[in-house]
């Protein structure tokens, strides 16, 4: 078969990553992209906790993916099913076949709800939702904010996940609309977060920590959920550092599910040889594959070491950006990426901890003399109304 078109810069992806690296390419002066997406939507990630917790509406996160992709840039409404990078050659669902000087593999990640039985059904059970899934995150605002007595859920898996602060928000959003509205002591609140700490930045765990104990939650630590009965409205956590297991039965369940790289990434041979995670191999500061030299990844997909997150795509898109018109021309990869990232944690109904830290968890603040970690309205309004306004009229058009 013979390709059918033939793109300078090929994006294979039209989220955050995708969308606002071709952007910011276009600005460099790369005429020729082609963004490669199957979906009609896009949609702003950050505010499915708003969603979820009862401070956003879901018309808020979403627009048509025609209406963010750049002017001069090319939406192949198709998707990505085979890489060869040795031809550098894509071949498409539909059949076509695209080649390219230079691609970006930048496609997100995938929720795996069958990695964890029963999962998939408890979600869309009648007690059951998930605020990493746009069409769910409403439904999870619908139960929490009906209950008013019995047991609430919310679970963190292992391993790599797209902002895994994110599966924290909306259980602080709830509790705080509960103890509002007086049933927050009727309602048992139980966390389960796989790791020893509740996030793992120093700063920032004190505060979450002091959040916790202000609202009544168990927090669960080094457990992950192992098993769900949907219809007998349990769940099985294990204690991974006890060896022990656990049965609660809930009245709400909001859980994250475990996710990793796209299937079809996973069978290419752009991931590390050995490495079934299925993540692009790249340098994790210049986002350069190390064996293909005109392929690259940023976002979810890359087998960076940062926490994945808009924060750290963000610093991300203008390293890779840079480095990529740099290496168009012959010219030396002089941008580093240094493994910033940040997540807002919404703590209650007015107020975020913001949590800035590199690859390692350390703090890493972009003011150093502000606290930014501290409990504050005023990093509440830059979540909430800052943010998403940067994102849909700067960050997607390459400016920000």
């Amino acid at each position: 078969m013979t390709a059918t078109a033939h793109h300078d810069v090929l994006v294979i992806g039209g989220g955050n990553a995708g969308i606002s690296l071709a952007a910011r390419l276009h600005r460099y002066g790369v005429t020729d992209i082609a963004v490669v997406e199957p979906k009609d939507h896009h949609l702003y990630q950050p505010l499915f906790s708003h969603i979820a917790g009862g401070r956003a509406k879901a018309s808020e996160a979403i627009r048509s993916q025609a209406s963010v992709t750049p002017k001069g840039v090319e939406w192949i409404h198709d998707a990505a099913l085979v890489v060869n990078a040795a031809a550098d050659t894509v071949t498409l669902e539909s059949g076509e076949q695209v080649t390219y000087n230079h691609l970006v593999v930048c496609p997100g990640m995938q929720l795996d709800w069958d990695k964890i039985p029963g999962l998939a059904a408890a979600v869309h059970s009648p007690f059951g939702a998930s605020h990493y899934d746009f069409e769910l995150a409403p439904k999870a605002w619908t139960l929490l904010s009906s209950l008013k007595s019995g047991t609430a859920v919310f679970t963190m898996p292992s391993g790599p996940a797209k902002c895994a602060g994110a599966a924290q928000k909306p259980m602080y959003l709830a509790c705080d609309y509960w103890k509002e509205h007086g049933v927050l002591d009727k309602i048992r609140v139980v966390m389960v977060q796989p790791y020893s700490s509740v996030y793992g930045v120093p700063g920032v765990d004190e505060e979450l920590n002091r959040k916790i104990a202000e609202y009544g939650i168990e927090l669960r630590l080094n457990s992950e959920l192992t098993a769900v009965d949907p219809l007998g409205r349990t769940v099985v956590i294990s204690d991974n550092a006890a060896g022990t297991t656990e049965e609660i039965r809930y009245d709400v369940l909001n859980a994250v599910p475990p996710q990793s790289a796209p299937d079809w990434l996973k069978a290419t041979d752009l991931p590390a040889p050995g490495n079934d995670g299925g993540f692009v191999q790249v340098n994790p500061e210049t986002l350069r594959h190390v064996r293909y030299p005109n392929v690259w990844s940023l976002g979810d997909a890359a087998a960076t070491t940062n926490s994945k997150c808009g924060g750290a795509l963000r610093k991300q898109t203008k390293v890779l950006a840079k480095n990529l018109v740099a290496a168009r021309k012959g010219a030396p990869l002089t941008e580093k990426y240094n493994g910033y990232a940040v997540c807002p944690f919404t703590v209650s109904g007015s107020t975020v901890v913001f949590a800035e830290f590199d690859a390692d968890y350390r703090p890493m603040p972009t003011i150093p003399r502000i606290p930014t970690w501290k409990e504050s309205r005023a990093s509440w309004v830059v979540d909430r109304d800052v943010f998403p306004q940067v994102y849909w009229n700067l960050i997607l058009k390459g400016r920000a």
